[in-house]
């Protein structure tokens, strides 16, 4: 059973606790839709061709989930066709998930700032289920949800729907996930941390994000650059930015998104639009480059890095180390001696005698090891008398 049902037809969500379902401006719209649901009943009218649908868990998680109404007790309910849509509401959570909530709420105390779980906004009409919502500075409000089971594909076209409609309201949607699967989608701003668990996940340990969280790198496309053009051009002369990922820790996440350091932005590359967190000071940068891509945007301010939330005190400067020994230059090494193999026992005979004009040929230096030979001048005969 659920207080809030959405008429298909109508197009608008009914509060069944109310006398005038939250419809003042008609009178009389409970006879007609009770009227009207009785009629299809007794006509036989299957409930899923009926108007009447789940507008509270059913429509945040994308189920179509088909109803009917009913009298009980002098109380209006309506009820679900199917059981599996009835369990939604009375699903038991899961420890990890539970888990995550208190350690959003631990985080975000520590950082001086409110929140609660399990939350309701009323938005005119509707309203907004929240699983964690933190009250940030300035008025931020930052809605977590965390997203640890699996769901079908209606459930997740549903998501972005959700995340939507919580930021036209003034509250900035961060999904959580330990699923890589989940991290990938593009359909809202989300993060990731590893499969753990409930113990490590309850635990004042350090939590690691490891998606989801990118820092900016803005470069110049010329012939120094160390990416490709993006344009699909060899080197077009403008000016880029390249998301790199970065590793954050879990609970700085929570503080610094309530203060506005790290901010939600949606970065194109190519044909895709992904939604990351980064900091403030490299989405101000973003927004210069794109209003003006023929010159590097300014340096901003830089924000400091994320740091675990238990650090330790900076360690004093290092003594500057003493300049490297340069080492002498080596000698030239001397020209190899040309050697004679031995045929049979293949060790090097005598030195190779060259000819003077032979190592001119060659452009050879002579050495010491090389013997020059040169032309035996005859000598004259001489005659001697006859004895």
């Amino acid at each position: 059973m659920a207080n809030v049902v959405w008429h298909k037809n109508f197009r608008i969500l009914l509060d069944l606790t109310r006398d005038d379902l939250d419809h003042p401006e008609f009178p009389g719209l409970w006879d007609l839709i009770y009227a009207t649901d009785l009629f299809y009943g007794r006509r036989g009218v299957p409930v899923s061709e009926r108007d009447l649908q789940c507008g509270g868990v059913g429509r945040d998680m994308g189920v179509e989930a088909s109803m009917h109404l009913r009298m009980r007790g002098g109380r209006r309910e309506a009820v679900h066709e199917r059981r599996e849509d009835e369990e939604r509401h009375t699903a038991p959570m899961s420890d990890e998930h539970k888990a995550y909530q208190e350690r959003i709420l631990r985080a975000a105390h520590e950082g001086g700032f409110g929140g609660d779980s399990e939350v309701r906004t009323r938005v005119g009409r509707t309203w907004i289920q929240t699983d964690t919502l933190v009250e940030g500075a300035d008025g931020r409000r930052i809605g977590w949800e965390v997203q640890l089971s699996t769901i079908d594909e209606r459930g997740l076209r549903g998501v972005r729907a959700r995340a939507g409609k919580a930021a036209k309201n003034g509250i900035t949607p961060a999904w959580h996930t330990d699923r890589a699967a989940y991290a990938q989608r593009n359909d809202t701003h989300r993060t990731r941390s590893d499969r753990l668990p409930v113990h490590l996940i309850a635990r004042n340990g350090d939590l690691r994000i490891v998606s989801g969280f990118r820092a900016l790198d803005f470069w110049h496309c010329d012939t120094s650059a160390l990416y490709p053009c993006p344009n699909g051009m060899r080197r077009c002369g403008k000016a880029h930015a390249t998301a790199k990922p970065r590793d954050d820790f879990f609970d700085d996440m929570v503080r610094q998104t309530s203060t506005g350091t790290i901010v939600p932005i949606q970065f194109r590359a190519g044909k895709t639009t992904h939604r990351y967190w980064v900091t403030n000071a490299d989405r101000d940068r973003l927004d210069d480059l794109n209003s003006d891509d023929a010159r590097l945007p300014p340096e901003r301010e830089n924000t400091p890095a994320p740091a675990p939330a238990a650090t330790a005190p900076p360690a004093s400067q290092p003594p500057p180390r003493p300049p490297r020994r340069t080492r002498p230059p080596r000698p030239p090494l001397r020209q190899p001696v040309p050697f004679l193999l031995c045929c049979r026992c293949s060790l090097p005979r005598r030195p190779l005698r060259l000819h003077p004009q032979t190592l001119r040929r060659s452009k050879l230096q002579p050495s010491s090891s090389v013997k020059t030979t040169h032309r035996r001048q005859p000598t004259p005969r001489r005659d001697f008398p006859p004895n």
